[in-house]
C-alpha cells in the first residue's frame, strides 16, 4: 500500500492543479494576514473559504483521479496485490497531497507573520485540523461515488450534487425545520442534525473557538454549552473521525466485491 500511496502522491504533486491549489492558499494567507490587523477576522475569512472550497476540491480531485487512473488500476488488479492496498493507497495519496497543499500553503505566511508566538495559534491549528478532516472525508466520499458509478458523467454529477447538498441545501433544510418547529424543544435535534453534516460541524467548532457564538443567538448558546466543553470537542473530533472511517470502510468493502 505504501508504494501505491507514494506513487499516487507524487503523481498528484506533479500535477499543475496541485500547485495552483497550493499557491491559492499561500496568496490568500499572505493577503489576509498582512493587509488585516485583526487576526480573528482573518481566521473567519479563511474559515469561510476553507469550509466551501476544501470539500469541493476534495470531491473533484477524488472523482477525477479515480477515473483518470482507472486503466492503471486495472493493471494493478492483475498483479498479486490486495485490492485494499490498491484503493486505500490511491485514496491516501489524494487526501495527503491535498492536505499538505492546504497546510503548507497557509502555514508559510502564518510562520512569517509570527502567529506561532501568539494565542491565535490555537484558532489557526483548529482551522487546519478541520480543513484536513474535510479533505479526507470528501476524498473518501468521492472515491465511493466513483466506485459505484462506471459512467464518468454520472460520477461527477453525483459528486457535485453531494457537495452542493452538504454545503448549501442541508443548511436551508435545517433552518426551515428550526423555524417550522420553533414551538418544540430543539436542543438535541440541533446537535444531532449538526453532526450529520461534517461541514456544519467544522464551521461551528471554529466559531466557538473564536468565542463569537453570541452572534448565533439561542442556537449558539446550545452549541456553546455542548461543543464549548472539552468533552464536546472530543466528541466532535470523534464524529469527524467517524465521517472518515465509514466511507473508507465502505470503500474497502466495495472494492473487494466489485467486478472489474
Amino acid at each position: 500500500m505504501l508504494k501505491i500511496l507514494k506513487y499516487s502522491f507524487f503523481d498528484l504533486m506533479r500535477s499543475r492543479w496541485s500547485y495552483v491549489y497550493f499557491f491559492f492558499y499561500l496568496l490568500l494567507g499572505v493577503v489576509l494576514l498582512f493587509l488585516n490587523n485583526d487576526l480573528s477576522k482573518a481566521v473567519i475569512t479563511l474559515m469561510n473559504v476553507i469550509i466551501i472550497l476544501v470539500p469541493l476540491i476534495g470531491t473533484i480531485f477524488g472523482v477525477m483521479y479515480y477515473y483518470n487512473s482507472k486503466e492503471f488500476t486495472e493493471l494493478l488488479l492483475a498483479q498479486p496485490l490486495k485490492r485494499r492496498s490498491i484503493f486505500l493507497g490511491q485514496y491516501l495519496g489524494v487526501a495527503v497531497s491535498l492536505s499538505l497543499s492546504l497546510i503548507i500553503g497557509l502555514g508559510v505566511p502564518f510562520i512569517f507573520y509570527g502567529l506561532f508566538q501568539s494565542a491565535a495559534i490555537w484558532d489557526f491549528s483548529l482551522l487546519l485540523i478541520t480543513g484536513t478532516f474535510l479533505t479526507f472525508i470528501f476524498s473518501a466520499l468521492a472515491f465511493n461515488i466513483a466506485l459505484y458509478n462506471e459512467n464518468k458523467i454520472k460520477g461527477f454529477s453525483y459528486a457535485i450534487l453531494l457537495w452542493l447538498f452538504l454545503a448549501v441545501i442541508y443548511d436551508g433544510l435545517f433552518l426551515m425545520s428550526l423555524v417550522l418547529f420553533e414551538d418544540y424543544p430543539l436542543d438535541k435535534f440541533s446537535l444531532i442534525a449538526t453532526m450529520f453534516n461534517p461541514i456544519d460541524l467544522s464551521r461551528i467548532l471554529i466559531l466557538l473557538k473564536l468565542d463569537i457564538s453570541a452572534l448565533m443567538g439561542y442556537t449558539g448558546a446550545v452549541f456553546q454549552k455542548f461543543f464549548g466543553t472539552n468533552l464536546g470537542l472530543i466528541i466532535s473530533l470523534s464524529v469527524l473521525s467517524l465521517w472518515v472511517f465509514l466511507p473508507v470502510f465502505n470503500l474497502n468493502r466495495k472494492s473487494r466485491k466489485k467486478d472489474f
